[in-house]
């Protein structure tokens, strides 16, 4: 834990290295969607887009959820240690809510991935519009979790 926390603020950097590359998937991949909607299954667009999703979730998006994950849970492990092993700050309001915001996000995340095997096996069923609206959640979820890490407001 001493080692940890020696390294903290290097651990933050790489936490948040690893949610901006996170999150630029998260957004990126429902607009895909959005556009591959309007592909003909089988077409050339169709295979064009089925390549851009894989690899933006094999390359991108699992990597960094999976390190944004590693260093988050290292710095709650550092962040004790700095507390003198005192682990009741992860009852706080505004951690609940950051913790509640990545399981919904990581959720999110796992409903993407499904939805992709849906695009490339032609069984999609969800419309263009329907995309449209949702590719907004993950900017929404990361807003509250922001809001709540920094200003601590769940905690007044």
């Amino acid at each position: 834990m001493t080692f940890l926390a020696g390294h903290y603020d290097l651990l933050r950097g790489l936490h948040i290295i690893a949610v901006i590359a996170w999150m630029a998937g998260m957004l990126y991949l429902p607009r895909l969607y959005v556009y591959h909607t309007r592909a003909t299954r089988g077409s050339e667009m169709d295979t064009t887009f089925q390549e851009m999703e894989v690899k933006l979730l094999r390359i991108i998006i699992n990597p960094a959820m999976i390190a944004t994950w590693l260093f988050g849970i290292l710095l709650i492990i550092a962040n004790a240690g700095l507390r003198g092993g005192d682990w009741s700050w992860l009852g706080q309001p505004w951690m609940v809510v950051k913790l509640v915001g990545v399981v919904l996000m990581s959720g999110w995340h796992g409903f993407l991935a499904g939805e992709r095997k849906k695009f490339a096996a032609g069984t999609n069923s969800r419309s263009e519009k329907f995309w449209r609206m949702s590719n907004e959640l993950p900017f929404l979820l990361a807003i509250v979790m922001v809001l709540a890490v920094t200003t601590q407001f769940f905690s007044r």
